[in-house]
């Protein structure tokens, strides 16, 4: 219930500044908007400051990115830094368990207790989906600044079937509040839970009636000054003055027959002067309203859609633009063209399905992948296919290759889980097939659902990490900025993969040459793919049938690795070597080659410049057969 500010005091009122999506780093690079998020963040810690609140509530996405860059990174740090370390004191209490409050960080508690410390506007906040947790760790850029020990992340959930929020219980005089937080998750997931009834909210067991319960879940951009007195709140609305203005209007060039129709003549430079009018009386309407406001940026956003359906055609957008180029933010995308999709007319034969009423029913469900998941299980399992997997597990594996681009996930799941269930049968001594399917059958349903299962999955995403760092892959969590890698294109050292390039530029370098830090040789010789690739490169396109299909071959990952080495093209050199498979049909062929390029390498590596060692006039692809190089 909203109660007039006059009838809140001090002496028992939260003061909770309340932002969400500040979106930092969106636009970094561009030579206008670069800056607008940053000082947006600026804008809102600043009000905190002056308004005196006693903390600051984020709602998610925080960051644009789920990898910020450094410099997004630094700034953030720096602005926490700036405005929320003081010696001004907290004047409200924890009353909650603050280890499952904070369960998910390495310090589970609130920072402005920790002794190393020194917070006078803490900061709580749950993640959006932009700033999600990824990877096997589960880590996102929160739980970075939560480890500096600048904001209290909260609101996580670990399990995707059910969700227990636990409130953190804050006191301020006789002002009692349960903070309840949940950090994004789809909606289709998220309704599922409410519908099965797996979304439970605990409340406190003393004095129900007296606390004042505050939800936060992700929303759209907006700050607000929220007071909470006993069971009373006032919520003051705070406009931003640093958000930059944006404009955007619909025009349908059929709705002004007065004014042209597609058999006009010159019709075309009649609607691009038409749309050209209606940008300048936008910029007229921007520069009245931010007449007295300082901290607006010069430059707003416009947007003309302009539906040319009927007959029109579009002009040139770029030159268009051009015109508005001091004047605009975004002069790349002022105008935008669309058209509706017209009618057709039923062809006399054509045999009419309503499709609307096939797909309706999906469209209601709201399908997840572990729908898709289950249903391909219970349609294997009658067939007697991949038995021995859980739709959980399946489900999170598809998940991590999907939308966290783990590509090992379901490959690592499929060994682990295959292995296990191997040990399981010689333990118990299984040896007919219809036991076997019994057994198998029997052992996947006993860890359904339990924390067995939830350490196997676990497991097997560790071991998928540990294979992409044997690989010499970046791990996915790191950020590998485009500053870094311009910088490193003139390094000793090459930037780490993927794309894995040796010190000296391949054909896959800048601009399609090679590139080292010494000259170019006077007539290279087309450069051998193979030598800027490593073994992992095939796994950078793989799909998911692909990764299915490589289960199989991980079981012999022994016995591949032995005969690798024994027909493994060796270079003496410091450049990144491709290890390849070669056909047993031309050892010396490899052993020629192999001190050939050996060679070479020493005195061409020295200058640091890329030559092809190999004599094919043809540029050899390492996915191709080698058959057809022995031949050669």
């Amino acid at each position: 219930m909203s109660t007039p500010e006059s009838t809140l005091g001090d002496e028992d009122t939260f003061r909770i500044l309340i932002a969400t999506d500040i979106h930092l780093g969106y636009l970094e690079k561009d030579a206008i908007r670069g800056d607008d998020t940053y000082r947006t963040l600026d804008e809102i810690l600043n009000c905190a400051k002056t308004n005196q609140v006693d903390f600051i509530l984020l709602g998610g996405d925080l960051f644009h990115d789920n990898k910020p860059t450094r410099r997004c990174l630094h700034t953030c740090i720096s602005k926490f830094r700036q405005y929320c370390m003081g010696d001004s004191p907290i004047l409200f209490n924890i009353l909650s368990d603050q280890a499952v409050n904070f369960s998910t960080g390495q310090f589970p508690w609130v920072n402005y207790q920790d002794e190393n410390l020194n917070i006078s506007i803490p900061i709580f906040s749950v993640h959006g989906n932009h700033d999600d947790p990824t990877g096997s760790e589960g880590l996102c850029t929160l739980d970075l600044v939560s480890s500096c020990g600048l904001i209290n992340h909260f609101g996580r959930s670990q399990s995707v079937e059910k969700i227990e929020i636990s409130p953190i219980l804050m006191q301020k005089g006789n002002t009692k509040l349960a903070l309840y937080g949940l950090g994004s998750i789809p909606d289709e997931r998220l309704y599922r839970m409410f519908v099965n009834n797996q979304v439970t909210m605990l409340r406190p067991k003393e004095d129900q009636d007296q606390w004042f319960n505050l939800f936060t879940i992700h929303q759209n951009r907006h700050i607000g000054l929220l007071k909470v007195k006993g069971r009373k709140m006032n919520l003051q609305k705070i406009p931003l003055k640093t958000v930059r203005q944006f404009f955007i209007q619909d025009l349908v060039l059929a709705d002004h027959e007065d004014l042209f129709t597609p058999d006009t003549p010159q019709v075309t430079k009649k609607v691009e002067d038409f749309c050209y009018a209606k940008v300048v009386e936008m910029l007229e309407e921007a520069e009245r309203e931010r007449l007295g406001r300082t901290l607006t940026p010069e430059k707003p956003l416009i947007r003309i859609r302009v539906d040319y359906s009927g007959g029109f055609e579009a002009f040139n957008t770029s030159r268009f633009s051009q015109k508005f180029v001091d004047r605009v933010a975004n002069p790349k995308d002022v105008i935008h063209f669309v058209r509706r999709r017209e009618n057709k007319e039923a062809v006399k034969d054509e045999v009419n399905i309503d499709y609307g009423q096939l797909l309706k029913s999906t469209a209601v469900d709201g399908l997840r992948v572990e729908d898709l998941v289950k249903q391909y299980f219970e349609a294997a399992e009658q067939k007697v296919q991949l038995s021995l997997l859980t739709e959980q597990g399946m489900g999170k594996a598809i998940q991590e290759f999907v939308d966290k681009d783990e590509k090992d996930a379901i490959e690592e799941l499929i060994t682990y889980q295959l292995e296990k269930t191997q040990r399981h049968l010689k333990t118990r001594g299984v040896t007919s097939e219809q036991d076997i399917d019994a057994e198998i059958q029997r052992f996947r349903d006993s860890k359904k659902n339990t924390t067995e299962e939830v350490e196997e999955i676990k497991e097997a995403f560790d071991r998928a990490k540990a294979l992409r760092l044997e690989r010499g892959e970046a791990p996915q969590d790191l950020d590998i900025s485009d500053e870094l890698a311009d910088v490193a294109m003139d390094s000793d050292e090459g930037p780490a993969p993927p794309p894995t390039r040796g010190r000296g530029r391949g054909s896959r370098g800048r601009g399609g040459r090679g590139r080292g830090r010494g000259a170019a040789p006077p007539d290279p010789k087309p450069a051998s793919r193979g030598r800027t690739l490593k073994s992992s490169a095939p796994t950078q396109s793989r799909n998911i049938l692909d990764a299915f299909q490589a289960s199989s071959q991980r079981t012999s990952r022994a016995k591949a690795t032995k005969s690798y080495t024994e027909d493994v093209t060796i270079e003496d050199s410091d450049e990144d070597i491709p290890v390849m498979k070669s056909t047993r049909s031309a050892p010396r062929l490899a052993s020629s080659s192999s001190a050939k390029c050996g060679s070479q390498s020493q005195s061409q590596s020295s200058r640091g410049v890329a030559f092809d060692d190999s004599d094919d006039d043809d540029e050899y692809d390492p996915f191709k057969g080698t058959s057809s190089r022995a031949r050669r």
